[in-house]
């Protein structure tokens, strides 16, 4: 009977700090409501709040002009493509000279060996973005997205997600995150948005999310993928060509090529972790020395130089198309 008293006196305690608890919410919800009416959205310095069809860069016009859409940049302009390096006014100030193709790249985070950082393709997307966009001269790079499909999320006995470090998305998130992205782009008057990858299991969500939103839009812009980005075929040709590898060479057997290892060190040597294997020996991959980081660097660079020229091709093919890609 004690223990009875005491659960039962337990159980109407806990009942009544949920209903208190209750009241209180419902009441801090309701000031919160009467303290809006009482400030008009138009009158606040900051917040998202659009009352002026002036106003931009996350305040309002009315208490600061560096609040409103047509007040000059008062810094000179930069020299990045990256969206998230840029001010709203760097943004507005390149699109309106002209800077109105925006690029969505995605990657992932994957198992790569014991070398390669698990970021590996969006190391390589961030030499091969700023090249595309340099090269087209007329646009600019959304942050890349590292999260994509990888498998099953809640595990697998095989593939990527049986290695810890790895993050994945479900297809369909994946795509509800793309549809977003894009949107959001769109909304922000960029007449066209391409979206390229770097890895083999993004590709059907980036072309189902193209496909539908530009069939949608009525190419109002232009949405396209561009699969002639990820092309490793012609790399290894590439490397053939210039006399890297060879027929007979060693494979290692890893997630990992001489190709995409040179690539990534465009952007950091470190993602490779060039200078701990030079020291302990193994700066190898597949039969290739990438020792000596100069060489390394070199070539990289031809391989991002072929990567862009055909990407940004493609780029414009897909947009003289109307949502097209370039063959």
């Amino acid at each position: 009977m004690r223990k009875a008293a005491v659960f039962f006196g337990l159980s109407s305690f806990l009942l009544a700090a949920v209903v208190t608890a209750q009241q209180a919410g419902q009441q801090q919800q309701a000031g919160q409501q009467q303290a809006g009416q009482q400030q008009p959205q138009g009158q606040r310095g900051g917040g998202r709040g659009q009352a002026d069809p002036k106003s931009r860069g996350g305040g309002q016009c009315a208490s600061n002009p560096w609040n409103c859409i047509d007040t000059p940049n008062p810094l000179p302009k930069v020299d990045t493509v990256w969206l998230e390096e840029m001010t709203w006014m760097d943004v507005r100030d390149a699109m309106a000279a002209g800077k109105t193709t925006v690029i969505i790249s995605t990657g992932g985070i994957e198992p790569n060996g014991p070398f390669l950082a698990l970021g590996k393709h969006n190391y390589v997307l961030r030499a091969n973005c700023e090249a595309i966009a340099r090269k087209l001269g007329n646009a600019l790079c959304a942050p890349i997205d590292p999260f994509v499909p990888e498998g099953a999320p809640t595990g697998s006995a095989t593939g990527h997600m049986n290695t810890m470090g790895t993050i994945s998305l479900r297809e369909e998130t994946f795509q509800a995150l793309l549809t977003d992205i894009v949107t959001s782009l769109k909304s922000g008057g960029f007449k066209n948005i391409m979206l390229i990858g770097d890895s083999g299991g993004n590709g059907r969500g980036m072309g189902a999310v193209a496909t539908k939103l530009n069939a949608e839009w009525n190419a109002d812009p232009v949405v396209a993928h561009i699969p002639q980005h990820y092309d490793y075929k012609s790399v290894s040709q590439l490397l053939s060509e210039l006399g890297v590898t060879k027929p007979g060479m060693t494979d290692d057997g890893l997630h990992d090529d001489p190709g995409i290892t040179m690539n990534m060190m465009v952007t950091d040597p470190n993602s490779v972790r060039w200078e701990a294997r030079v020291k302990a020996g193994l700066a190898t991959i597949n039969g290739v020395s990438i020792a000596d980081k100069t060489k390394a660097l070199e070539i990289g660079k031809k391989i991002v130089e072929m990567r862009a020229t055909n990407t940004a091709t493609a780029i414009k093919a897909a947009i003289a198309n109307k949502g097209k890609s370039g063959s």
